[in-house]
C-alpha cells in the first residue's frame, strides 16, 4: 500500500438538506436531550436520492473507536480519537425503534451541512472531508413529531490532518470496502505491477463499465439512506449510479489511490464525479464523472501529458465550471 505524502476530495446527495431549526429542548417524556432540530425533507434531485481469501488492509487503514477521545452517554457514543487520519466514529449504543441520524457539521461555508442515517448498535465511520477545520458531530434521535429531531450527543472540536489524503483513503459509510474482500481482491487484480493512479483509474473504470449494467428498477424504487454493499455490486454485476461511483472509488482507495467521490454541479446541472490524486497533476476533478445518464471518462493521460483538446482541459482546468456541494 503506498500511502502518498504532499510534495513542495449516489443516497448521492442524500444529505441535501436545506436547513434545520432550533427547537424545545427537554420534550418532557423522560429523555434527556442536548437539543432539539427540525429537519427538511431531502431534496430528491432524480438518481440523487441514492446517494453499509483476500488482500487485507494494512492495519493503520482500518477506522478503529480508539477510545482516547470520546464523548459518552446512555444513549451514543462518538468517539473523535482519529480525527488526524481523517474519521469520526460513532454508536448509537440504546436499543431504540426510532430513527436516528448523524449530523456533521464541516467547516467549510460553500457545504450544506452533511447528513447521515445511522444504525443503532454498531460502530460507523463518517470522514472529515473538508480538511482541518472546526466540526461539529451530533447525534439525533427523532421525536416522533413530525420531522424534529431530539440531540442526544453532539462534541465540537478542531481537526488538523495528518495530511490532506486522510479522509480520502479509508472506508467509511458510503465507501464501505473495508470487509469487501472481492472487491479488494479484484481492485489488486485489476492494478497489479501499475503505479501511474490515472492508470489505475483507467483499468478500474474500464472494468466496472464494461461489467456492471444500470439497474432500472433499483433506481425507480431506491429510498434514501440507501448504502451500497461492494461486495454485492460486485457480485450481481448491476448497480445505480451510487454503487457505480462507491465501487471504483473503494476500489481506488484499497490501491493506495487518494480519490474523492464528489457530488455537486457542473454549471446547472447535477452532477458527480470522482477526483484522483497524482504527483504531477495533484487533485484531478472529473476524471470520472455522471453526466446525469451514464459514466464518462477523461482522458487518463490529459493531466501529465497535455495530449487531450483544449476544450477539454480548458474545460476542467476552470474550477467556475465545477460547484461542488458534498465529499464522501
Amino acid at each position: 500500500m503506498k500511502v502518498w505524502k504532499r510534495v513542495a476530495p449516489i443516497v448521492l446527495a442524500l444529505s441535501l438538506l436545506t436547513g434545520c431549526a432550533a427547537g424545545a429542548q427537554n420534550p418532557g417524556d423522560g429523555n434527556v436531550y442536548l437539543d432539539m432540530v427540525q429537519l427538511e425533507e431531502v431534496e430528491i434531485e432524480a438518481e440523487a436520492v441514492a446517494m453499509a481469501a483476500a488482500p487485507a488492509l494494512p492495519d493503520s487503514m482500518i477506522p478503529v473507536a480508539s477510545g482516547t477521545k470520546v464523548v459518552k452517554n446512555a444513549k451514543a457514543t462518538i468517539d473523535y480519537s482519529n480525527i488526524a487520519d481523517g474519521y469520526v466514529m460513532v454508536n448509537y449504543t440504546a436499543t431504540t425503534d426510532k430513527q436516528i441520524k448523524v449530523k456533521l457539521v464541516s467547516p467549510s461555508t460553500a457545504n450544506e451541512y452533511y447528513q447521515y442515517n445511522l444504525t443503532p448498535g454498531q460502530w460507523t465511520t463518517f470522514p472529515l472531508s473538508d480538511g482541518n477545520g472546526e466540526y461539529k458531530v451530533s447525534v439525533m434521535e427523532h421525536t416522533g413529531v413530525d420531522r424534529k429531531y431530539a440531540v442526544v450527543a453532539s462534541v465540537t472540536f478542531e481537526a488538523a490532518m495528518a495530511d490532506e489524503f486522510a479522509p480520502f483513503l479509508r472506508p467509511n459509510q458510503y465507501v464501505d470496502y473495508a470487509n469487501a474482500v472481492n472487491t479488494i481482491a479484484k481492485a489488486k487484480e485489476l492494478t497489479e505491477n501499475i503505479a501511474d493512479p490515472l492508470e489505475k483509474v483507467q483499468k478500474v473504470y474500464d472494468y466496472v463499465v464494461e461489467n456492471l449494467t444500470y439497474d432500472k428498477e433499483r433506481a425507480a424504487n431506491v429510498q434514501s439512506g440507501y448504502l451500497p454493499v461492494l461486495d454485492s455490486v460486485l457480485a450481481e454485476k448491476k448497480g445505480i449510479c451510487f454503487d457505480y461511483a462507491a465501487l471504483m472509488t473503494g476500489m481506488l482507495r484499497s490501491q493506495g489511490v487518494p480519490c474523492k467521490l464528489v457530488t455537486g454541479y457542473a454549471g446547472t446541472a447535477f452532477h458527480a464525479w470522482i477526483s484522483v490524486w497524482t504527483e504531477e497533476a495533484g487533485w484531478v476533478d472529473g476524471a470520472i464523472y455522471f453526466d446525469g445518464t451514464t459514466w464518462q471518462r477523461m482522458d487518463p493521460t490529459f493531466a501529465s501529458s497535455g495530449h487531450s483538446s483544449e476544450a477539454i482541459l480548458k474545460y476542467i482546468g476552470d474550477g467556475a465550471n465545477y460547484t461542488t456541494k458534498y465529499l464522501y
